[in-house]
């Protein structure tokens, strides 16, 4: 069966990526890091043929940062949260100067998604004890 998350043929791909973030990536990833929003973030996951900047799997959310190669590329990016939204998965997109210039605004707008955002598989009543 084909790994949908984390796919091995990306690995390197995604090591690549890591090692390379742009400064809105380290800024953010600065605040996501180490439960500051209670819940833990991967940051360069693959899932299917696409990889994130960052996702929550505990929420089901990944986070995109946009630059302005995203003007041009709409149709990939409708695709891409078509086919996350076909697993569960949400998409917040942030463009990266607002990263830059809010990132109190963009964290705010992070927390109120995750808060209204359900676990994607709640435990069934005396499960859990």
């Amino acid at each position: 069966m084909l790994r949908i998350i984390n796919n091995f043929l990306k690995k390197e791909v995604r090591k690549n990526l890591r090692k390379n973030q742009t400064s809105q990536e380290i800024i953010l990833w600065s605040k996501l890091r180490n439960n500051q929003t209670n819940q833990k973030w991967k940051r360069q996951v693959s899932i299917g043929p696409y990889i994130t900047d960052f996702y929550c799997s505990k929420k089901l959310l990944v986070i995109e940062l946009d630059g302005s190669q995203h003007l041009d590329n709409r149709k990939y990016d409708k695709e891409r949260e078509e086919y996350f939204l076909n697993l569960g998965i949400k998409t917040l997109r942030f463009w990266k100067n607002e990263v830059n210039k809010n990132i109190n605004g963009v964290l705010k707008i992070i927390m109120e998604k995750l808060e209204l955002q359900p676990h994607p598989s709640p435990l069934l009543k005396g499960e859990g004890k």
